[in-house]
């Protein structure tokens, strides 16, 4: 079983993470910031990883802390859980609509971080989040996750939709990035011989 554990502890945030990369979508997420466990509780189900997930931050001050060492920690449990990287299919990319929305997300598990995140929003928050900590969450993980991560808005213009349709989009190009494919007989996918 492909499964790691994460704790951090920080004067702003109190994290306990749990991931299953062969799970079944179980999730159990208590993040601090409704919207935020909302579209986790969506990544879980659309990858089939089993999350758990607790978190106590300072959003007396705001969410910024908590999202951004979510999306740290998030990283961090999917790399440790990932090991060597032996037999995965690396590559993940996944065009998904939400109603008007239409996201592009496309990834590399190469162990090299990097985000580009182009998307947009007319608003400035869904419910009480501001909509701008969706990158921070994203850069946080996809650094140290070490997931060369793409993310384009094709087309949307409500920000619920957009920001669901993204989680969603990373969710299926996760799963299909992290499944097994048998024609590699548990060889690490890459010519270098490491990721």
């Amino acid at each position: 079983m492909r499964t790691a554990t994460v704790k951090r502890k920080t004067t702003e945030t109190d994290i306990n993470l749990e991931l299953n990369l062969d799970g079944s979508g179980k999730y159990s997420v208590d993040s601090g910031c409704g919207f935020l466990s909302h579209m986790l509780e969506l990544f879980a189900a659309h990858s089939h990883f089993d999350l758990s997930l607790k978190c106590k931050g300072d959003v007396n001050v705001d969410y910024h802390h908590t999202v951004e060492d979510i999306g740290i920690s998030l990283g961090e449990v999917l790399c440790k859980a990932l090991g060597e990287k032996r037999g995965i299919k690396r590559y993940g990319t996944t065009i998904l609509p939400m109603d008007e929305a239409l996201v592009l997300v496309s990834l590399d598990i190469s162990g090299r971080g990097f985000l580009d995140y182009d998307v947009s929003f007319s608003g400035e928050k869904v419910g009480d989040m501001d909509v701008e900590l969706i990158e921070e969450f994203m850069a946080g993980f996809s650094r140290t996750a070490g997931i060369t991560l793409h993310i384009k808005q094709l087309a949307g213009k409500n920000s619920h939709h957009i920001i669901e349709a993204v989680f969603k989009a990373l969710a299926r190009a996760l799963r299909e990035a992290t499944s097994i494919d048998a024609a590699l007989d548990g060889k690490i996918p890459s010519t270098k011989g490491i990721l």
